[in-house]
């Protein structure tokens, strides 16, 4: 989650930012990184979900530790940090791409 959400969603997003489109481009990789963070919370969910019937199924009564919300913030927290560098990386393409073809002394 930590790295290949985003350098998708960078590869996804790059192309329609150099079409001077840097919203649609910020949207792409929105959903390439929120995607990928609600099909791992999906998969941990499963994977609990499983562990917990085995438990049940032995006679157990078992707890995940830590709990199924902290497990899924993070992943919603690393996505969320993914998605403020990618709008941070966007305004400084869309800066540079601005700023192309301007002389150096009226750069904004």
């Amino acid at each position: 989650m930590a790295t290949v959400p985003f350098v998708i969603g960078l590869l996804v997003a790059w192309p329609v930012w150099n079409a001077k489109e840097p919203i649609l481009g910020n949207v792409a990789a929105t959903a390439v990184i929120f995607a990928a963070a609600f099909l791992l919370i999906l998969r941990e969910n499963t994977e609990i979900d499983r562990l917990a019937r085995q438990c049940y199924d032995a006679g157990y009564v078992c707890r995940a530790d830590p709990s199924t919300f902290v497990r899924f913030a993070v992943y919603a927290s690393i996505g969320l940090a993914e998605e403020i560098a990618i709008f941070m990386i966007s305004l400084r393409v869309e800066r540079r791409l601005r700023n192309r073809g301007v002389a150096p002394e009226w750069h904004t």
